[in-house]
């Protein structure tokens, strides 16, 4: 079992930052993949970005230039570095870890975007 906490969200203005966190506990095995994932219209969940064991990372189109992320190996966590936030960043973000051992979703942490 992986357990995934998750913090730094919160309330933000229109063109603020936010960092969130992902820290993974429990039997963590490489290779793996951490990733953010949030709901939208039509789908339960999308990607936002994730980034591999190895260090490779993907983003989905709508932030890229402007979400940064990384994570800490031997510190089992993983970071999502939000800048420029816009109101349609506003939904709750979901932690996941992946391995082939099994695939592991955070509680989800609120990020609002308003003025």
């Amino acid at each position: 079992q992986v357990q995934l906490v998750e913090s730094g969200g919160g309330l933000v203005q229109p063109g603020g930052s936010l960092r969130l966190s992902c820290a993974a506990s429990g039997r963590i095995f490489t290779p793996n993949s951490m990733g953010w994932y949030r709901p939208t219209s039509g789908k339960e969940r999308e990607l936002v970005a994730h980034i591999t064991s190895g260090g490779n990372i993907d983003y989905a189109d709508s932030v890229k230039g402007r979400f940064t992320i990384s994570r800490d190996n031997a510190k089992n966590t993983m970071y999502l570095q939000m800048n420029n936030l816009k109101p349609e960043d506003t939904a709750v973000y979901y932690c996941n870890h992946w391995t082939t051992k099994g695939d592991y979703w955070g509680q989800g942490i609120q990020v609002t975007v308003s003025s």
